[in-house]
């Protein structure tokens, strides 16, 4: 499922209910004033845009209009299981080291 950037301010407006915008942004990691913007229709730097996906439980390629990481790499096992000259077991272990290698790449990105 596809979700507009648009929709970013309604979502954090619905997640938060009751709870105020300072509470909400104190929650999240940014100011109550960039908060508002964003809920507004303003659109967020990077950083923000990341700490309201995670607060939000959304992963951002929806938003962003990409594959999900996790399709990504079911393509990557799907396509060698689908080569009739590599084995089954040699088809799962080539997918898990492919995943595991994506996996080590965006941890370190992430550090």
């Amino acid at each position: 499922m596809s979700l507009s950037i648009e929709k970013l301010g309604e979502m954090i407006t619905h997640r938060r209910g009751s709870l105020g915008v300072r509470a909400a942004a104190k929650e999240i990691g940014v100011s109550p004033a960039t908060l508002s913007r964003i809920e507004n229709g303003h659109i967020p730097d990077l950083v923000t845009f990341a700490a309201i996906c995670q607060w939000l439980g959304e992963d951002p390629s929806k938003f962003l209009g990409m594959q999900p990481a996790h399709q990504l790499e079911s393509a990557a096992s799907v396509h060698l299981r689908k080569k009739r000259t590599t084995s089954i077991d040699t088809a799962i272990a080539l997918g898990g080291m492919i995943v595991a290698v994506q996996q080590a790449l965006r941890d370190r990105e992430n550090i």
